[in-house]
């Protein structure tokens, strides 16, 4: 498979399951978006900052810049990056919509390299680039189903994020 159109489908994809999650999550009252639910970030809106922090505050500026951000007060993986719960979305809106450009700039070669960054606790760490991007994809996907049951236990509808609906969806546009 080209390793350009395998990710570049995941960015998509990444893009449209997040405008759905966050869409379903406008239904839900202030208090129970701030609740302890139970989840790994406790709220919803703890999860939802934590895949800001995650997916595009450290790794996109790895991916993208070759840089580490340093991990502190300014940047934890459990922080409230964004406090307004609409500035939020638009973030994680727009962090999602930076992936398909970055992605469509690299040759296919970069692909079969490798990913130096630093970690979380300082330390160099090199990984096989592709995995290390499917990660980051993977990683939302798994927040995004928290949310999902997080919505369910609210009585609320959870949306439909299989990676097959996206599919279906583009191939009839």
């Amino acid at each position: 498979m080209n390793p350009l159109t395998h990710f570049g489908t995941l960015a998509r994809y990444n893009l449209w399951a997040t405008q759905r999650l966050l869409q379903a999550t406008e239904a839900v009252a202030e208090a129970d978006y701030l609740r302890d639910l139970g989840l790994f970030f406790k709220s919803i809106h703890g999860t939802l900052n934590h895949l800001l922090v995650g997916e595009h505050l450290l790794w996109y500026p790895r991916f993208a810049r070759g840089v580490s951000p340093k991990a502190g007060p300014a940047l934890a993986l459990d922080m409230e990056a964004e406090t307004d719960r609409a500035r939020l979305g638009q973030a994680l809106k727009g962090g999602a919509a930076n992936w398909l450009p970055l992605i469509e700039s690299w040759p296919a070669e970069r692909f079969d390299g490798a990913l130096t960054y630093t970690t979380m606790r300082g330390t160099e760490a090199t990984l096989p680039f592709a995995a290390t991007l499917a990660h980051v994809f993977n990683h939302g996907t798994h927040h995004r189903g928290q949310i999902s049951a997080a919505l369910t236990q609210l009585g609320q509808a959870a949306p439909e994020l299989d990676l097959v609906y996206f599919l279906q969806q583009e191939a009839q546009t």
